[in-house]
């Protein structure tokens, strides 16, 4: 593992500065920063997040996962979250390798391997886990691929395809599994997470969501809040604020207009539930995130 942790370092701080361009492997992305961070909202879609190097945070509304090198963030459902690097400095920095989860190939792996003893996950579409030796090998491999251009289009497909079979048959094999059956609680949430994401500036009716994803209101309030640890109206707050942090980024005394944007009528609601959220009036925090070192994935 030593050994694997090492060339990923090193090959992800090479490709990070832009040598060779990690986007020729479709998805695969790697991530370098040289400083810690402010927490930054965003909505994270389903993907695989290993560290190599300094650690990390994100925040699902009231829980905290703190993962560090060798470790890896699952995320199986959109999801709105809070996430800052906690440990980087120049001689050491942040180094991180993502690849999107894809539902097609983890339901074409299960229906081809068949019936297993696989634990089903109860909790929330986001866990993290320690790394084994078998998943970084794949990783390794698929990063030394972009020393050979020839070699991509024939073998990256299949490195992906193992990364995601080592995850089926890891320490969240079960929380995985769930992104590729169409009949699980996780589908049936990103039905609803989709239909919220397309109208989060309007007013929702749960009734009418329910009905979208053909199901029943309690049954959708139990999946949703198992799924994100949130209600429907929650999710659908949390982006709607995520969404002004980063438009008053850019223009920060434009507050009720934004507000307006992203569904607010009342611009003392906005404020209000904003500074709840973040912990600073909309100008105030906008303007201290423009003066703070952030870094955004």
């Amino acid at each position: 593992m030593v050994d694997h942790l090492d060339e990923l370092r090193h090959r992800i701080a090479r490709l990070a500065a832009g040598s060779p361009r990690p986007s020729a492997i479709e998805g695969m992305t790697v991530f370098s920063a040289q400083h810690v961070t402010e927490p930054l909202g965003m909505v994270a879609e389903p993907t695989f997040a290993l560290v190599v190097q300094g650690a990390k945070r994100s925040i699902l509304n009231d829980r905290i996962l703190d993962y560090h090198a060798s470790q890896y963030l699952v995320v199986t459902v959109d999801l709105p979250l809070t996430s800052q690097i906690t440990r980087a400095t120049f001689d050491e920095p942040f180094l991180a390798f993502g690849l999107p989860l894809r539902s097609t190939t983890i339901a074409q792996l299960l229906v081809e391997a068949g019936p297993t003893a696989i634990r089903p996950h109860d909790g929330v579409g986001i866990a993290t886990s320690n790394a084994d030796d078998k998943l970084l090998d794949a990783v390794v491999r698929l990063l030394r691929l972009l020393d050979e251009p020839r070699d991509i289009p024939i073998l990256a497909p299949g490195v992906q395809r193992e990364i995601h079979w080592r995850l089926l048959n890891g320490p969240q094999g079960g929380l995985v599994r769930q992104i590729g059956l169409a009949d699980s609680r996780v589908s049936l949430v990103a039905r609803a997470i989709t239909w919220i994401k397309t109208h989060y500036d309007e007013v929702i009716r749960i009734d009418d969501l329910a009905d979208e994803v053909s199901t029943s209101v309690s049954s959708l309030n139990r999946h949703f809040r198992a799924v994100t640890a949130m209600s429907p109206l929650q999710y659908q707050k949390q982006l709607r604020l995520q969404k002004a942090r980063m438009h008053l980024i850019a223009a920060p005394h434009d507050v009720a207009a934004i507000g307006a944007t992203v569904g607010y009528n009342s611009p003392s609601q906005f404020s209000r539930e904003y500074r709840r959220m973040f912990g600073a009036p909309p100008v105030q925090d906008a303007q201290r995130l423009q003066t703070a070192a952030i870094v955004q994935e």
